[in-house]
């Protein structure tokens, strides 16, 4: 028993650590099925405009439009999701581009369902600890909080030579 419960006290208080790799590695996968995609309408574009002509056919923007915006799409968005940058926009983006491919192209395709849901779990979780979004919060966090005391402590300055005491919430 206390074998387990070391074990479970290990997980727990290890947890945002695990929660990072786990939200990598959904990065990654989104990414390489995406950026794949990309890459193949790119190698031949005469037969990524005829494929959108002929079969993707996407509802109110033209064929040259929508091979313009989805190869953009998915050469833009995966390297997003790999560096963990902007990571909500690259998967709102993602995860709009498959309703669409499920919706107007491929209805009832499994995989969707799985692309669907692994960008949802990066819309709402975010990009996790191994990312530029976590870097970069970190860093304006800290940034804001020293801003914000030094703010603080200049106004209780201004308040004591005043005559005037504020009450300090903590």
């Amino acid at each position: 028993m206390c074998f387990v419960k070391k074990v479970l006290c290990f997980l727990y208080q290890n947890s945002i650590w695990f929660q990072g790799v786990s939200l990598f590695a959904v990065r990654c996968y989104i990414a390489k099925v995406f950026f794949q995609s990309g890459l193949t309408k790119l190698s031949n574009w005469s037969t990524t405009l005829a494929l959108f002509e002929d079969e993707y056919q996407v509802p109110i923007l033209s064929a040259e439009w929508a091979a313009y915006l989805a190869t953009s799409a998915e050469l833009i968005f995966p390297i997003l999701l790999v560096l963990g940058f902007l990571t909500p926009l690259a998967a709102f983006g993602l995860l709009i581009m498959t309703l669409v491919i499920e919706i107007f192209i491929y209805p009832g395709a499994t995989e969707h369902y799985y692309w669907l849901l692994l960008t949802g779990v990066l819309l709402t979780h975010g990009a996790g600890k191994f990312s530029m979004d976590s870097v970069l919060q970190r860093y304006f966090n800290y940034k804001c909080t020293l801003a914000t005391t030094a703010n603080t402590a200049d106004s209780h300055k201004g308040a004591l030579l005043s005559g005037v005491t504020k009450k300090k919430y903590t």
